[in-house]
């Protein structure tokens, strides 16, 4: 058996996922295996891939090996197929979002922090304008949760280019900043423990499935599973007699 193709660890799963942002729709599989194998390729270089911050996280592996991984994350839903006409592109699942949303705005904290240590002032807050939604609130609550005040000047500049919503929510982070308000331990918690339970591994099982033609169970085997996602297939809802019936068709 090859090992590359075992369970992976928290930190891989949290590594391909995070390679996987820079190209979410518009690359495929092996694009993803040479950020991660830190591969000096043209294209890796003129898109800037280079400057992912886990490229050559998997540098000493084979390529080969790389793609095992990346099929591991499919087949285990942390990440998707899907086509744009004929080009399969990688995009997250529901939980792979959640994980990397997650650590994807603990990054941009600490890159405010960074800027806090050498002193930045009146930053270009417009790259978190038209940034996906829920990721932009997550990190807004995480500022709050900071309590730390030399956030506010930036939250201050980001709040006069944003629209409506945002702003309104970047002044109540403002607010409970400057009046220390108690952090919701429970509701941080809450979130730490759902990132866990994302992180969780469950092994795929043979699937009995309904048939909507004939309404009889037929068995949709992890190998078929397997093979459904890595090509972007939603599954069947017929038997393979139904689905062979020219009136399915």
């Amino acid at each position: 058996m090859n090992t590359a193709a075992n369970q992976l660890t928290a930190e891989e799963i949290k590594a391909i996922l995070r390679a996987a942002d820079a190209i979410i729709y518009h690359g495929g599989r092996t694009l993803l295996a040479k950020i991660l194998k830190g591969s000096k390729e043209k294209k890796v270089m003129e898109l800037k891939l280079d400057q992912c911050p886990v490229y050559g996280f998997y540098k000493t592996w084979k390529l080969d090996d790389i793609l095992l991984k990346i099929d591991w994350m499919i087949d285990h839903e942390f990440l998707e197929i899907r086509y744009d006409r004929k080009l399969p592109l990688i995009v997250f699942s529901r939980k792979g979002w959640q994980i990397q949303m997650d650590q994807y705005t603990d990054e941009l904290l600490d890159e405010w922090r960074k800027w806090v240590r050498v002193g930045h002032q009146n930053p270009d807050m417009s790259y978190l304008k038209d940034r996906n939604r829920e990721m932009i609130l997550l990190l807004i609550e995480k500022i709050k949760e900071s309590r730390e005040k030399a956030f506010i000047p930036y939250l201050e500049v980001w709040g006069k280019i944003d629209y409506n919503k945002i702003k309104q929510e970047i002044r109540i982070a403002i607010e409970a900043i400057n009046r220390n308000e108690p952090i919701d331990h429970l509701a941080v918690k809450a979130r730490e423990e759902a990132i866990n339970e994302a992180l969780e591994v469950e092994e795929p099982v043979d699937l009995m499935i309904k048939c909507r033609g004939c309404l009889k169970r037929f068995t949709f085997s992890v190998g078929e599973q397997q093979f459904f996602k890595q090509k972007g297939l939603s599954f069947p809802n017929r038997c393979r007699k139904c689905r062979k019936n020219p009136i399915w068709r």
